[in-house]
């Protein structure tokens, strides 16, 4: 078998690339197979009896009751409704545990801690443990905290940092899971999202629209409720003439003019090369696009009125 490549640069940078041909790792995720180590997604804990009605109160989804099994993702808004940070958790009755994105968790963290007032909950970091996507058919370990399901085929789980590696599947890579994850028009926040991004521009992901109040929920309540989000996370389809993809944060141009940035980009087992990205609400769906001199056509993620997701997976 092929040693793992591994990512040079990047908000990945340090993990495996890919292990053999990247679309073939990608039909293996697909049919159920392959494992990835996703070791640089940052594992914390929240603990005490008022940890999820504390939560609730904090964040933008519905947490308060939540069900020991159940997944869920949560955003961090600011105070004008901006989203400051990114929460794929599980509660197990016991512990919420949460991952977020690399280069996040501390921050994450120590605003937890410091909402914190009189309620009975503790907030942990926990370097301890490490976050992995496993296919469907591979066998979870023991005392793993199945977590979210990020991407079609498989489900991400928190387990020990020390785990040993599953035997009964084959290793992919990072180029595989971004593929398939752009495909299902799922945002990474920080990476598909700017310091600008509300929620109802990226489909209301992680955002329950029938709770009480929490920061920031007065944006996102005014926008849904008179329509019209500033911009729209939109699924581009690159011209595949060209082998370089598009780079993090270039500008989308129509005719010449800025109407959009881009985010990742991957290229798919059946689509191609594929990417996400954020443009102008009023820019017309059949319009081509144009990003680092690539031509791109659009298949619209969210409804430019009410900022709703079409895609049913989020």
């Amino acid at each position: 078998m092929a040693d793992p490549v591994l990512l040079v640069d990047g908000p990945d940078a340090g993990l495996v690339s890919h292990v053999a041909n990247p679309l073939a790792e990608q039909r293996l995720m697909m049919d159920g197979g392959g494992w990835l180590e996703l070791s640089n997604r940052e594992v914390f804990t929240v603990t005490g009896a008022d940890r999820l009605s504390w939560l609730h109160s904090l964040t933008s989804q519905y947490l308060d009751g939540l069900e020991a099994g159940r997944t869920t993702t949560s955003l961090v808004l600011s105070p004008t409704g901006h989203v400051e940070h990114v929460m794929h958790a599980v509660d197990d009755g016991q512990t919420f545990w949460g991952w977020t994105e690399p280069g996040r968790g501390a921050d994450l963290v120590a605003w937890l801690d410091s909402m914190r007032f009189m309620m009975r909950v503790e907030v942990a970091s926990r370097p301890d443990m490490t976050v992995r996507w496993l296919g469907s058919k591979v066998a979870t370990p023991t005392n793993a905290i199945v977590v979210d399901s990020q991407v079609a085929g498989g489900h991400e789980v928190i387990v020990s940092a020390d785990a040993a590696e599953p035997v009964d599947t084959g290793q992919v890579g990072v180029l595989a899971w971004e593929a398939l994850r752009i495909a299902a028009g799922i945002p990474r926040i920080g990476i598909d999202t700017d310091d600008r991004t509300i929620p109802n521009e990226i489909g209301l992901y992680g955002t329950h629209l029938d709770k009480g109040c929490y920061r920031g929920q007065e944006t996102v309540a005014r926008v849904y409720n008179l329509g019209r989000p500033p911009r729209r996370l939109t699924l581009l389809q690159l011209d595949g003439s060209r082998t370089e993809l598009p780079v993090v944060g270039s500008e989308v141009r129509a005719g010449g003019r800025r109407v959009g940035i881009m985010g990742s980009s991957a290229t798919h087992h059946v689509d191609g090369p594929i990417g996400l990205a954020l443009v102008r609400r009023g820019v017309d769906v059949n319009l081509d696009l144009e990003v680092d001199g690539i031509a791109a056509g659009q298949e619209p993620l969210v409804d430019p009125e009410v900022g709703l997701h079409v895609r049913p997976v989020v």
